[in-house]
């Protein structure tokens, strides 16, 4: 197996636009790969273009009624059929809906690919992880669900353990609902309460169909929650039951939303509690699958400030070569961001939380507090299931 982490990157995802008004702005990926670029971590990094993904890869997840509905909208906005979520508010329809959408699939098809055959340790695709997209419609900025299509994959070329870990901000819904009744794959969500933010899903008693019990994990967060909370909800649960699953291959999506600057949560996460849960799945997939480990953007709507230097970090990661938080941002990119967006870029690599804390399970919990409830409630829901005590 190769040691080299694998970027998957052409310059063409940045076309997945919704319009100037909608808040997943492309700006987010042309100024990762910029900010990627400025680090030297294109040295470090074997950066690949993979093919789109094609009609009978994109049925391993989605609809064929569907997948000629995007057709239909891609190439006519104006005919666009609600009835599959396309021309919403959401998911406006656009020129070439289908071939960027496609394309972004198979960057992370192509990802899961690399890794599973050893061509690659690690692969990146930030351009991925639109997990709402649901086999038979779009949702939640989301027209192919990539993440869901790379794990789909895994399991045609032989793999019978991956494990998906979720850290968006909102539920990964659509992943879950792929797998639901398959006990080969397990989705671990930590996310948002659905009391208080779209999809409205994700409660800890959906634990999977009656065939899968157990295969689906989630972890619902009270709005507000910040480092310490996130980060001892994510090591109460994710490294217990990873442990236990020893997946083949670990996929983990990213989204940046749940940084306080986030304008569409209510999270209170910072840059540098997102850099170490990048570190722990990193430290994850070599203890338990060999390090492989396929890891997917997602999220994020603070498209200067957060996204960049937090899926910058991402890579930064998984090339082996992490970057301090202290870090000074490359002036050039700075630069770059004013003359694209008329925005301040950030100065440092940090929020300036750095090191960042938490309590362990073990440490005992306090059943009035919040985020001890729902980390409670998550554990409880399935750990019995999977034989664990809660």
């Amino acid at each position: 197996m190769s040691g080299r982490a694998q970027l998957m990157w052409d310059e063409a995802v940045t076309g997945y636009d919704f319009g100037p008004d909608h808040p997943m702005d492309p700006v987010r990926l042309a100024l990762t790969r910029r900010l990627v670029d400025a680090f030297g971590l294109d040295r470090e990094v074997e950066v690949v273009s993979a093919k789109p993904a094609g009609d009978s890869t994109l049925r391993l997840v989605h609809r064929e009624d569907y997948i000629e509905a995007v057709k239909a909208a891609s190439v006519d906005p104006r005919s666009a059929d609600g009835a599959y979520g396309l021309g919403t508010m959401d998911d406006p329809a656009f020129a070439g809906m289908h071939e960027v959408s496609a394309l972004i699939a198979g960057q992370s098809v192509g990802a899961a690919e690399a890794v599973w055959r050893g061509e690659a340790l690690h692969a990146v695709n930030f351009a991925g992880g639109l997990h709402h997209a649901m086999p038979g419609g779009a949702s939640g900025f989301c027209i192919y669900n990539d993440a869901s299509l790379a794990i789909a994959r895994l399991l045609e070329l032989g793999a019978e353990r991956v494990v998906y870990v979720d850290v968006d901000v909102h539920h990964g819904d659509g992943v879950q609902a792929a797998f639901w009744e398959d006990p080969r794959v397990l989705t671990v969500s930590l996310h948002e309460h659905p009391r208080t933010l779209f999809p409205q899903t994700g409660w800890p008693e959906e634990t999977g169909a009656a065939s899968a019990e157990g295969s689906a994990v989630n972890v619902a967060l009270p709005a507000g929650t910040g480092d310490t909370g996130w980060l001892r909800a994510f090591h109460s649960v994710v490294p217990e039951l990873v442990a236990d699953f020893r997946p083949q291959v670990l996929v983990t999506q990213h989204g940046a939303d749940t940084h306080f600057e986030d304008p569409l949560a209510h999270l209170a996460v910072s840059l540098d509690a997102q850099r170490a849960v990048q570190v722990a799945c990193h430290e994850l997939a070599h203890e338990y699958a060999e390090g492989r480990w396929v890891a997917l953007g997602g999220g994020g709507y603070a498209v200067v400030d957060v996204v960049p230097r937090s899926w910058t970090h991402l890579v930064a990661v998984a090339a082996g070569r992490e970057i301090a938080p202290e870090t000074v941002v490359p002036e050039g990119w700075r630069q770059e961001v004013f003359a694209r967006t008329r925005q301040l870029a950030p100065a440092r690599m940090t929020d300036g939380r750095w090191p960042v804390s938490w309590k362990g399970w073990e440490s005992g919990y306090d059943p009035a507090d919040r985020l001890d409830q729902a980390v409670l409630a998550a554990r409880r829901a399935v750990f019995p299931l999977r034989g664990l005590l809660a």
